[in-house]
């Protein structure tokens, strides 16, 4: 792993992490899918027009296209969407440490379902990262930005977002990547669409300049290039040394949301973080000899 690939992966992190940050800023002033689905349109109009003037084509192989509405489904409509609903309720910084145990959960699916060879350390490292997620659960539910119905939604999305991770190899084989993010950007608005105008038909938006800066920002960092940045990263290092850098966004994602919304972190949470980073890390570095070799 170059510096480059370092980078790319810190940048990403960042990105990704601070997310949660800018959505709960949106849902205060503006309904959770009505909103989501605007940020995918925008997001997704931009990438295709992008990548049509970098001469990539929207003739994607079958494979990519399956992929493609499958990531689209499951991590824009279904993880985000979730998401969103539950930042109503839920703390950032609590919904960013819930959607990091998605490696743990793609290393575990992969050792149950898949049969893949899993070391001991791997093992520790799967305990040990859900039970710094269950500490830290333990200590907000039922508190402020603790809400369980948020809680289980954060649980709903992070599932989403583990078969998004999944079926990402499969989207980003064979070029076409601006093209890609930007079509399942529109797959996501497209699943979101009804269940927006169903369910907040009379909702009302509260235009403020933290809710403008918060939507732009939304719609081309974490929406636009972090999506870009992880399918460079996942084409250039592969997707086991890729979700390596998952192990960031918990302390990313906490420090984020402590320094811009102000969100108090108590002893347990902060114990819970480095438990977590310390889990993921296990899991990936027992995963990647196995990765290497197959």
């Amino acid at each position: 792993m170059n510096i480059r690939a370092i980078a790319m992966g810190l940048i990403f992190a960042v990105m990704w992490s601070s997310a949660f940050t800018s959505a709960r800023v949106i849902v205060a002033d503006a309904p959770p899918l009505s909103a989501l689905t605007v940020r995918f349109l925008l997001s997704g109009l931009i990438g295709v027009c992008i990548a049509r003037a970098m001469g990539q084509s929207w003739r994607l192989t079958p494979t990519q296209w399956r992929a493609t509405v499958i990531f689209g489904l499951s991590q824009n409509a279904l993880y985000l969407g979730f998401n969103f609903v539950a930042m109503q309720t839920v703390e950032a910084s609590l919904a960013a440490i819930i959607a990091s145990s998605m490696p743990l959960l793609v290393a575990f699916a992969g050792w149950i379902a898949l049969r893949e060879r899993l070391r001991p350390m791997g093992i520790a490292g799967l305990v040990a990262g859900f039970a710094g997620v269950t500490l830290i659960m333990g200590a907000r539910l039922g508190g402020a930005g603790g809400d369980p119905f948020g809680v289980g939604l954060c649980i709903a999305a992070v599932v989403a977002l583990t078969l998004a991770t999944l079926s990402v190899r499969g989207a980003s084989s064979g070029g076409n990547i601006i093209m890609i993010v930007g079509l399942q950007m529109l797959v996501g608005a497209a699943f979101l669409a009804g269940p927006a105008l169903l369910l907040e038909a009379g909702a009302t938006v509260r235009p403020s300049w933290p809710l403008a800066a918060a939507f732009v920002y939304t719609t081309l960092v974490p929406g636009l290039a972090a999506t870009w940045v992880w399918f460079r990263l996942v084409r250039t290092i592969g997707a086991v040394r890729a979700a390596t850098f998952h192990f960031l966004n918990p302390f990313f994602g906490v420090a984020i949301a402590a320094v811009l919304l102000g969100e108090r972190l108590g002893p347990l949470d902060v114990v819970g973080v480095a438990i977590i980073m310390a889990g993921i890390l296990a899991v990936q570095r027992a995963r990647r000899p196995v990765a290497a070799a197959s």
